[in-house]
């Protein structure tokens, strides 16, 4: 499941971010790729251990906590410490590639299986050109481009890569869900099902049918699900 998430961060969350972003020091982000990814990846990122990386990650880290769809799309049981990058002059692109399977967090000392990746863009559109996030799903090459505080999710079996900045800075936090429920087909399924129940409680109310198919929600998800 391929989905935009809107207004991730509130304006002065964003704002802080930007100014944090624009402070901090950069290094090579090649020097954090894994084997596959390490022919293709170039642009800078932000030291894992960094006291930018340590504030930064906390602010994202609240906000998708009160972000409901977030929940209800993700299902999250463990969540990677948010990393973040810039692409611009000379490094500014990453070739496609496929993102590893279990990913080791430096922050948490956890190891987190990657079902759903996240992209948080901290940049406007017009800020830059180019840098679109290329995810090659069912339906073919889908490039992307958020405005700011936005976030889209999806597979992290997909083949993606970002296509080249040529003018300007993009900026974006990144990161990866483990899910209480593995598979991108049942995930989708509940999360279809909730925003259905969602609009008919916004309709009838709590009717006798929302009742019924929210209990057939709840006895999918505690068949499907591992805490």
């Amino acid at each position: 499941m391929l989905l935009h998430l809107q207004n991730i961060l509130t304006a002065e969350e964003l704002r802080a971010a930007r100014t944090t972003l624009q402070a901090a020091s950069w290094i090579d982000g090649s020097s954090t790729a894994g084997q596959q990814a390490l022919n293709v990846k170039n642009n800078q990122q932000l030291p894992q251990d960094g006291e930018a990386s340590r504030s930064l990650r906390a602010l994202v880290l609240g906000a998708l906590n009160r972000h409901a769809l977030f929940f209800s799309a993700a299902l999250p049981k463990k969540i990677f410490n948010p990393l973040f990058n810039r692409y611009g002059g000379s490094t500014n692109h990453y070739g496609k590639h496929v993102d590893g399977a279990v990913l080791h967090s430096r922050a948490s000392g956890e190891r987190v299986r990657s079902d759903v990746s996240c992209t948080l863009f901290l940049s406007e559109p017009g800020e830059y050109d180019g840098g679109e996030l290329v995810i090659d799903d069912t339906y073919g090459s889908q490039r992307i481009k958020l405005p700011a505080g936005d976030m889209v999710i999806y597979p992290g079996t997909s083949v993606h890569g970002v296509a080249p900045v040529t003018r300007g800075e993009r900026l974006a936090s990144f990161f990866w869900v483990e899910s209480m429920v593995r598979s991108d087909e049942q995930r989708r399924l509940l999360f279809d099902l909730d925003m259905n129940l969602l609009k008919l409680r916004q309709r009838d109310g709590e009717s006798e049918l929302a009742v019924a198919l929210s209990g057939t929600y709840h006895n999918l998800l505690r068949m499907w699900a591992t805490t």
